[in-house]
């Protein structure tokens, strides 16, 4: 069912309707859903982004559903504005899918882009009507992002921007709250490119975690006990094989420092939405489009279906949400598009993958899901429900099953266990009732299946392109 057409005739002709909450949609990139003070870490600084959690709903069990390559930024957010299964996307273009921006501006929003916009340029015109230093790409140099304004329907003000990201994008954001008058509802979405590599926060912000040191992640390894299929990509040859705990201490520093600095953007975005009035009448989303392993199973990217990597933040503050309430249903990211539309009081097309969370927040349901679907590649398979979560790699024939209850971290494998094989069973034919409904071809076991050892000691390294001198010379030695 495509809305555009009816909700242009709506629009024209008025709605009977209360006005609408704004929303503010708040992205990050590459962010652990343990890296949240709010959520139990005591180690990091995110007073803005706790400050949404205390007064809303924390969902606790949100995660990413996939991606078919290792930039998984991209059909992450290509899911999150289609509230579609990536398998079932053109990602990069979205063409022939409506996107949740458009669907908003045709009902009377105003829209308004900033940040990282990791699919077309023609994609995100039709999501917004307006855009401030907008980021085309996967990643940047923080310090020299690549911006580009959107104004009457064409790019302009091509340019490297002067200052950090995190405030650049902020920025923007504040300018655009000031600048509306609220005659009509507004879809702000600020999509920041931290915590994303290069780890490289404004220098007071790493030396604060230098000073004070957080903990290594509980499942720390030295190297990954196995291939897992995305052994050597990008992400994971910022720090050298084996891991030590010095290097991945460092990284860790620095990344809770991109992660600080840019709650306090968050908190300069949200004192602007006070201060002009439009706070109670808004609807704010925090999340992440993943996380992140850095030094989890000894890996560093997000390039695995751990809960370290798919699972994500996600909180949600604004009219009608009870306060300091978490909910631990399974959800993704992708339903936030439904979950937004049904805010603005617009219906949803039939044939969405994503579920609304507005019963999770009302109570009227304690779940959306019994079970939940994770891919990546051709490599990795992944079903969960409450507490069992079953991997699968199909090119090298192996099976992980974990107890999340009472094993979080992901430490122990039970797939051996005689006593586990009914659990195992059942979790595989979820598994293939969720490849089925998305549209997922992947065997169990792939037609040729490789060697699962591998032993990176030693393995050659290069810094990309988008890495500073400091960050060449400390962790690669140049």
């Amino acid at each position: 069912m495509h809305l555009l057409p009816l909700l242009l005739c709506a629009a024209l002709q008025g709605s009977t309707e209360s006005k609408p909450p704004n929303i503010l949609l708040l992205l990050s990139d590459d962010q652990r859903p343990d890296a949240v003070s709010a959520w139990g870490n005591n180690f990091i600084a995110t007073p803005s982004i706790d400050a949404l959690a205390e007064a809303g709903l924390s969902l606790r069990n949100a995660h990413c559903m996939g991606s078919p390559h290792g930039a998984i930024c991209q059909p992450s957010r290509a899911m999150l504005h289609t509230g579609r299964a990536y398998h079932q996307l053109n990602i990069g273009n979205l063409a022939g899918r409506e996107l949740l921006g458009e669907i908003l501006g045709a009902s009377g929003f105003t829209t308004f882009g900033t940040g990282k916009w990791h699919n077309s340029k023609e994609a995100f015109k039709r999501s917004f009507q307006e855009g401030k230093a907008i980021f085309f790409g996967g990643m940047c140099d923080h310090n020299e992002v690549s911006l580009i304004d959107l104004a009457d329907d064409k790019y302009n003000n091509k340019r490297t921007g002067k200052g950090h990201s995190s405030d650049l994008f902020a920025n923007a954001a504040v300018d655009f709250l000031k600048s509306t008058d609220g005659s009509q509802p507004f879809f702000c979405s600020v999509a920041f490119t931290a915590p994303h590599d290069p780890r490289t926060p404004p220098n007071s912000y790493s030396q604060h975690y230098y000073e004070n040191r957080p903990p290594l992640p509980a499942n720390f390894l030295p190297q990954h006990p196995f291939d897992c299929g995305w052994m050597q990509v990008r992400d994971e040859n910022l720090a050298g094989w084996p891991r030590t705990r010095e290097v991945i201490s460092d990284q860790l520093c620095e990344y809770y420092g991109l992660i600080t600095h840019m709650d306090e953007a968050i908190g300069r975005i949200l004192t602007a939405l006070e201060e002009t009035g439009q706070g109670q009448n808004t609807l704010v989303i925090f999340a992440a489009d993943h996380g992140l392993a850095m030094g989890s199973h000894g890996l560093l990217g997000k390039q695995s279906l751990y809960q370290h990597s798919m699972g994500l933040p996600l909180i949600l503050r604004g009219p009608n949400i009870p306060a300091d309430q978490s909910s631990n249903a399974l959800v993704y990211l992708l339903d936030v598009f439904p979950t937004i539309l049904e805010a603005a009081n617009l219906p949803l097309a039939d044939d969405l993958q994503a579920h609304s969370l507005w019963p999770l927040v009302d109570g009227s349901q304690q779940s959306l899901r019994e079970t939940l679907f994770t891919s990546l590649g051709r490599h990795q398979r992944a079903i969960r429900d409450d507490r069992w979560k079953l991997i699968r790699y199909p090119e090298i024939d192996h099976l992980q099953l974990f107890d999340l209850q009472a094993d979080p971290d992901e430490r122990e494998n039970l797939a051996a266990r005689p006593e586990h094989a009914g659990t195992i069973s059942r979790l595989r034919r979820s598994l293939g009732q969720w490849q089925e409904y998305v549209g997922d071809d992947v065997p169990w076991t792939a037609k040729k299946v490789h060697d699962k050892e591998i032993d990176l000691t030693g393995a050659s390294r290069k810094p990309d392109r988008w890495q500073p001198e400091w960050v060449r010379k400390k962790y690669f030695g140049e």
